[in-house]
């Protein structure tokens, strides 16, 4: 035997370098790689990411399915289930061994289910199905609501029992309907379309109309959700003159009719809950209106009181208006009939003095009006003619009395009335009347 040691190849590759040539002959022969398996060790980290394994009877393949393509599932992986995964095959490097990254899943067998739901949801996107505008908003206060769901299944109990809870005054109307199966699709639209005839917008007279309506349904497989992927059943429910809540299957399942429903609701229960506000919300709504309201009446009734003080004290008693009054009233009079009117002011200042002075001031005042009319007594006194007649002067009249003020009047012969101081003579006029 030879003991020379053994001679290498003249290329060394470092085992980072290895394992990323591999990965790329890997990359260049296989991806991107489709797989079929069963899912086997799955596990959902805190970040995300999941990892497990898919296998069959001959052989085993690591795999990791990060946190953004995860969000993309529509259902939730369990070990054991059949799937078909699409991604690329590489090398993890830190352990040196075969990963294979998955970019999609799907249950086995979904595959031309899929596709035909991919072809119909852009269908249906392109009808405008699918705006956000054409949503409506969910009635706070629905008269009655609608339920559209198979008699026997759990769905039924479970919106019926939400809604009991919730609010046993709304009356709850049931359209039932089969939820899978042939049939199923062509049945849930008519059933829709009972409960259109009893809204609003079709029988105006109804007491209790129907203001809302829950699709309902519990979950399984694709296949069994089908009936919900229909397109007749889409434009009706997107031609519903009040608003839907699609609740079938379970949060990681869709339908068209969760795109097309003005509401997707993850699960039948949350329908219920998201069709009623519990009727304790509304008593305590009511109870907070009723306080505010009583607050405000009390704050309105205490402006009002101040308002009437105010005026009530600046009303003073009617009496004492009624006085003022009568006051101004007889000063205004005594103002006319002395014709002193320029003087208004001084009067009415006057007036309210003599007011507080009443007693002194009537005196006083009776005192100076005594002395005006002696005064006016002496003038008068003083122009009567009769003080000139006792001077020696006479007041000559002709004999029907008029007065005798000239030569002019008389003539010789006439007869006169001589009015001296202490009594009348007659005269007679003697020789002609001379004037100076």
């Amino acid at each position: 035997m030879s003991t020379e040691p053994p001679v290498f190849s003249s290329r060394i590759w470092t085992v980072g370098a290895l394992c990323r040539a591999v990965a790329d002959a890997l990359d260049a022969r296989f991806n991107p790689v489709e797989v079929r398996g069963e899912i086997s060790g799955f596990s959902r980290a805190v970040s995300g990411h999941c990892y497990f394994s898919v296998k069959d009877a001959t052989g085993q393949i690591r795999c990791a399915m990060f946190k953004r393509a995860a969000g993309m599932l529509d259902f939730s992986p369990k070990d054991g289930e059949l799937v078909e995964l699409r991604g690329r095959l590489g090398v993890y490097e830190a352990r040196g061994d075969l990963q294979l990254v998955v970019e999609s899943m799907r249950r086995a067998g979904q595959g031309a289910l899929f596709e035909q739901f991919l072809r119909l949801k852009a269908q249906l996107e392109s009808e405008g199905l699918f705006d956000p505008a054409r949503k409506r908003d969910l009635p706070l206060m629905p008269r009655s609501i609608g339920v559209v769901t198979s008699l026997g299944a759990a769905a039924w109990h479970d919106v019926v029992k939400g809604l009991q809870r919730r609010v046993p005054h709304i009356p709850v109307i049931l359209a039932p309907a089969a939820v899978q199966g042939a049939a199923s699709a062509q049945a849930l639209v008519q059933a829709l379309n009972q409960l259109f005839a009893l809204t609003a917008a079709h029988n105006p007279q109804a007491s209790q109309p129907v203001d809302l309506i829950l699709l309902v349904r519990g979950g399984g497989s694709m296949e069994d959700l089908w009936s919900f992927n229909d397109a007749q059943l889409a434009r009706t429910i997107a031609a519903s003159p009040v608003p839907i809540i699609s609740g079938v299957g379970h949060e990681t399942d869709f339908t068209m009719a969760d795109f097309v429903a003005d509401v997707r609701s993850p699960t039948p229960t949350a329908a219920a809950e998201m069709a009623s506000q519990p009727l304790q919300v509304w008593h305590d709504a009511l109870e907070q209106m009723r306080d505010r309201l009583g607050s405000a009446v009390h704050r309105h009734l205490d402006r009002q009181a101040q308002r009437v003080d105010t005026l009530a004290s600046r009303l003073g008693r009617p009496s004492a208006r009624l006085s003022a009054h009568r006051l101004a009233l007889a000063r205004l009079g005594q103002q006319l009939a002395f014709g002193r009117t320029h003087a208004l002011r001084e009067h009415r200042l006057s007036l309210l003095r003599l007011a507080e002075r009443l007693p002194q001031a009537g005196n006083h005042h009776l005192q100076q009006n005594r002395e005006r009319l002696a005064r006016a007594q002496l003038r008068l006194q003083l122009l009567d003619p009769r003080l000139v007649l006792e001077r020696g002067y006479a007041w000559l009249t002709d004999v029907e009395g008029a007065a005798i003020t000239s030569v002019k009047q008389v003539q010789s012969g006439q007869v006169l009335v001589a009015t001296l101081a202490d009594g009348e003579a007659t005269m007679t006029v003697s020789g002609q009347p001379r004037s100076h």
